[in-house]
């Protein structure tokens, strides 16, 4: 009998081994706790599982799990030859990827849509950074394969967050809800209905039920410091630092984090902390990056990672390590992190220099051309609050009031309004200064 997975490929392994393998996917594709262990019992089944190695050489990539990524590569290609035609596809788009050639990655799908870790793994999720340079591309991927899986619970979830990131909420909300209906413990369709409360501003309902979530349906979930995230940035808007400060005391300590979660989730949320109007005793990012590691903060895998090293770098005000992160982008082969991190990283290090002027402009020019770092809208925006930042600091009041003026119009936040207000007063001490007649 042949051996399937659950969207019915075969599988060119033993019956234990295949089960094990199946295992791991479900638990990557509802984002819960397991999938290391259940993919690497694939292999301890079943040495010559080309497809077991090549998963776990993908989470070692993506999300900074325990993995020998070279080792697992090298055993995925050995054993290729043995497989059938998916799954020797599906290793050399894997090992294309993670060395920075996601083009096969993409080509494979158009081929076997129903391929749903690699479906997974270009889109930018909580799970993935993406395989595609601007969102609109990995939109298409998701739409190009909505055929093939129909009223799947799994991919109603990813479509969701591709709906909320095209700014159709209503949409968003629907296929999240329809899809936790189904299987309540679902991680993407939780995910993509936390963006859609933050991005339409509906931060005190978002709250209540993510909090809710995360105890009940959601316990067993890997993710958990991200949707803490979520939470922790409804209480970020809505100004309330006493419970920001709980939410990180009690669940975003970087010891709670795995891997890269520290740096992503932990890190960013005290750069975001740091700058909010009222901020006070924010705790030391220093543990975030030791946690994180030397490695990850000198040479991040990806353009997304890169982008958080940056802003943690910031944060410990070490404007010698973002040169050295922007030299060493300038000569990397993949194209985002020479034309976005490299300057990025330039940016961030002359507002660690205090030259908050020329740092604003810096990341002004770079509004655009964000978007191809991966992630989310709600992660990519702490480079706009790099730039308030920097505006308010340079006294650049009325170029401040105007992004912020912006902000407000997309989204309720009454830490935007605070900072508005910040604007607003420094201007009028700016005119009251210029009115006074010198002797």
């Amino acid at each position: 009998m042949t051996l399937c997975d659950v969207y019915g490929y075969p599988l060119s392994t033993s019956d234990a081994a295949a089960r094990a393998y199946e295992r791991g996917l479900l638990d990557v594709l509802r984002l819960r706790a397991g999938a290391l262990d259940h993919l690497a019992e694939s292999i301890a089944h079943d040495p010559t599982f080309g497809l077991g190695h090549a998963a776990l050489a993908l989470l070692g990539h993506e999300m900074c799990a325990p993995v020998d990524v070279d080792a697992r590569l090298r055993s995925a290609l050995l054993h290729a030859a043995r497989a059938t035609d998916r799954e020797r596809s599906h290793i050399h788009a894997v090992a294309a990827h993670v060395r920075g050639d996601s083009a096969p990655l993409i080509d494979h799908l158009a081929a076997y849509p129903r391929d749903a870790l690699l479906l997974s793994t270009a889109v930018p999720t909580i799970a993935f950074a993406g395989a595609t340079e601007v969102p609109e591309e990995a939109w298409a991927i998701v739409e190009r394969a909505a055929p093939a899986y129909g009223d799947d619970w799994w991919f109603q979830g990813l479509l969701a967050f591709v709906r909320q990131e095209q700014r159709r909420f209503d949409e968003a909300m629907e296929l999240s809800c329809r899809s936790l209906a189904v299987e309540p413990g679902a991680g993407h369709s939780a995910h993509a209905r936390a963006h859609a409360h933050y991005e339409t501003g509906d931060h005190e309902a978002g709250l209540a039920w993510m909090d809710r979530w995360v105890l009940g349906d959601g316990a067993t979930i890997d993710s958990l410091s991200h949707f803490s995230w979520h939470a922790a940035l409804h209480e970020l808007s809505l100004g309330d630092l006493d419970a920001v400060r709980r939410r990180y005391e009690t669940q975003l300590q970087p010891g709670h984090a795995l891997g890269c979660r520290a740096l992503v989730d932990s890190g960013s949320l005290l750069f975001r902390w740091t700058l909010t109007p009222g901020a006070c005793d924010v705790p030391d990012i220093a543990e975030v990056a030791r946690v994180t590691g030397r490695a990850t903060l000198e040479r991040p895998a990806t353009p997304f990672l890169a982008l958080h090293t940056a802003v943690a770098l910031l944060a410990l005000g070490d404007a010698t390590a973002l040169d050295g992160l922007a030299a060493w982008a300038r000569r990397h082969d993949h194209p985002t992190q020479r034309e976005v991190v490299a300057p990025l990283a330039t940016a961030l290090a002359q507002m660690a220099r205090g030259r908050y002027g020329e740092a604003a402009d810096g990341l002004a020019a770079l509004a655009r051309g964000v978007r191809r770092l991966g992630g989310s809208d709600a992660q990519r925006e702490i480079v706009e609050e790099a730039r308030i930042a920097a505006l308010l600091r340079a006294g650049r009041w009325d170029d401040a009031r105007l992004l912020l003026d912006r902000r407000i119009d997309r989204r309720r936040s009454p830490r935007d309004e605070r900072w508005r207000q910040q604007a607003l007063a420094g201007a009028a001490r700016s005119a009251s200064s210029a009115a006074v007649p010198t002797a």
